[in-house]
């Protein structure tokens, strides 16, 4: 049995994300998850609008195509994943600012090696999320 604070992720999902933030340095990349509770299900591919090393947003058509797939499930979008070309898997201040409460996050962060952790913006700060590979 999962931990309370688990957050459950197919193995191949992980792989999936690593795979595309390697492949698309030195821009950031990200996507939104797909699942219900605190279990995702797959992730959805989205475009980085901002086109930046060090932020990211959700291109709206494929936040809306996210949408409607999860829907079409009877699944959700329960978070969203991105990726730390020169960085560590943690929280920035820029994630902190822009993050939405409650949201599940996995961040993928390239250095000092490819690491995914989860988060969630709990009371104005990140908590860490147990991350379980299923």
């Amino acid at each position: 049995m999962p931990a309370p604070d688990a957050i459950e992720v197919p193995g191949a999902v992980l792989d999936a994300l690593i795979a595309q933030a390697i492949a698309g340095v030195p821009l950031e990349q990200c996507g939104l998850l797909i699942g219900d509770g605190d279990r995702v299900v797959r992730a959805h591919p989205a475009g980085n609008a901002d086109r930046s090393p060090t932020r990211y947003t959700i291109e709206p058509a494929d936040h809306f195509a996210a949408l409607r797939t999860a829907r079409a499930d009877g699944l959700a979008v329960i978070g969203a994943w991105h990726s730390h070309p020169a960085g560590p898997p943690v929280p920035s201040a820029t994630d902190l600012a822009e993050g939405n409460p409650g949201f599940l996050y996995l961040i993928v962060g390239l250095a000092p090696s490819p690491a995914v952790r989860a988060w969630q913006l709990v009371g104005g700060n990140f908590a860490p999320r147990h991350l379980v590979r299923t």
